[in-house]
């Protein structure tokens, strides 16, 4: 009985571990469990095309990424649109180095997001009052991050941006957390250099979805085919099974 509660308490240890580590977050084949992360992929970048609106709707600043669409619409004569079509290719162009290539994911990402945040604006009204706008603001973090940790749970292949993030963050050995917040306050201050409008939400965006991503990761995260447990493992060589073992006359 003491042997069997070690056992138990060491596989308790074990998946406690494994809930504490970051999972594994490379491109799996499509065939592999395809109806459940396809739903997965889909419900997550619905969820953060529609965070997206939320802030919008919060009105108390934009996410980095449209600060940096902004300034550089305002320094060029590309509309906001293009100037986000243009920077996602480039964005593209650097995954060259990390050893990425765009997937099913990558291109879900780009026609999901649109049509999400499309519905998202038309649902949700203008012109709120400040607590409620406050309320957008924080549930829109808290919502984008978490949709962040349930698309590229999917293992499907992230957008430009995500797999920016996830790429370097394999090469270099650093946290999600680190490498997401690193970057987004990197494009906040190149946005806001070249004239894009920054707000509070803009500032609480950028420190908060990168530790948001972090810790919703692990309970998303696809890890693959399950191995075989414990008791499927082989007997070892040289010990009869009871069944087999001869019986005394």
């Amino acid at each position: 009985m003491a042997r069997q509660r070690q056992r138990r308490g060491q596989r308790q240890r074990e998946g406690q571990r494994q809930r504490r580590e970051l999972p594994s977050l490379g491109y799996l084949p499509l065939r592999e469990r395809p109806l459940r992360r396809l739903t997965q992929l889909f419900v997550g970048l619905a969820l953060y095309g529609f965070s997206l609106s939320v802030l919008v709707r919060a009105s108390l600043g934009v996410n980095p990424w449209s600060v940096l669409y902004e300034g550089v619409a305002e320094r060029t004569s590309l509309s906001f649109g293009t100037v986000s079509a243009v920077l996602g290719v480039l964005v593209l162009a650097w995954w060259i180095p990390l050893g990425l290539r765009p997937t099913f994911g990558t291109v879900a990402n780009i026609v999901v997001l649109a049509c999400a945040a499309d519905l998202g604006l038309r649902l949700l009204p203008e012109h709120l009052g400040l607590a409620v706008r406050v309320a957008l603001l924080v549930g829109g973090v808290l919502l984008n991050g978490l949709s962040v940790a349930v698309y590229v749970g999917a293992r499907l292949g992230p957008g430009p941006r995500d797999g920016l993030m996830t790429g370097t963050a394999a090469v270099t050995g650093r946290s999600l957390r680190q490498v997401r917040t690193l970057m987004e306050i990197v494009v906040l201050a190149v946005g806001w250099l070249l004239g894009g409008t920054v707000g509070v939400g803009t500032v609480l965006y950028a420190c908060a979805v990168g530790p948001v991503t972090q810790c919703c990761v692990p309970w998303f995260a696809y890890r693959g085919a399950v191995t075989p447990s414990v008791r499927s493992r082989p007997r070892r060589s040289g010990r009869p099974s009871p069944r087999s073992a001869p019986t005394r006359r």
